[in-house]
């Protein structure tokens, strides 16, 4: 049996007080990339009890995705916006998500992230984070970007850390592999740097 939205309420209230959950329940965050970074990003902050998420992908589940990305075997071919919708469902059946299947380009990004209290930039390529970083921070003051750079090898994963750069700016990673370097992207290191993303959208919703 699926809890009540004031059953989960409660559970959230228990174990993050009742007014840092009010401020978890009522942000709005990005994830832009439903990839390795971007599935784990959604799926913590969706289990910390955000209000409403806005989803961003372009592509579609592939086998290949399936050893560091959360969606299932029997989602391979699904939109990504869609497949990690009914994974978060499953998980917090009262959490608010609105998908774009597109890409994000410079000419559509201020109108996809224009609700967005905060922005998660879990991209592949280095033009599109560039990209991305450009337009936030340039164009849409008042906004958080929290970005990430560097996870992909074999190396320790205390090596990934989350660095303030601006006032609204954070980074996380290693900010040295590169996966054309390393030739490996391993799921334990991938989730080790979402998960600092997703914990730096807390802490600035907390006000840390």
């Amino acid at each position: 049996m699926i809890p009540t939205r004031e059953e989960m309420e409660q559970a959230f209230e228990m174990r993050h007080g009742k007014e840092l959950q009010k401020k978890f329940s009522s942000a709005v965050v990005a994830v832009c990339g439903l990839g390795g970074l971007g599935s784990h990003i959604a799926i913590a902050l969706a289990r910390a009890g955000i209000g409403k998420l806005i989803l961003i992908d372009f592509d579609c589940v592939d086998v290949t995705n399936l050893h560091r990305q959360q969606y299932k075997a029997a989602q391979v071919g699904k939109c990504k916006t869609e497949a990690l919708r009914e994974n978060l469902r499953e998980i917090a059946p009262y959490l608010s998500t609105e998908v774009h299947n597109v890409k994000i380009i410079r000419d559509n990004a201020r109108e996809l992230l224009k609700d967005a209290d905060i922005i998660c930039e879990a991209f592949d390529d280095a033009e599109s984070k560039a990209m991305l970083t450009d337009v936030v921070l340039c164009s849409m003051q008042g906004k958080y970007l929290v970005a990430a750079s560097g996870m992909a090898g074999m190396g320790s994963a205390n090596d990934i850390r989350t660095r303030k750069i601006t006032e609204h700016f954070y980074l996380c990673g290693d900010e040295i592999s590169e996966i054309k370097e390393q030739h490996s992207l391993v799921a334990s290191r991938v989730m080790v740097c979402a998960a600092h993303q997703a914990h730096a959208v807390l802490r600035i919703l907390a006000g840390k």
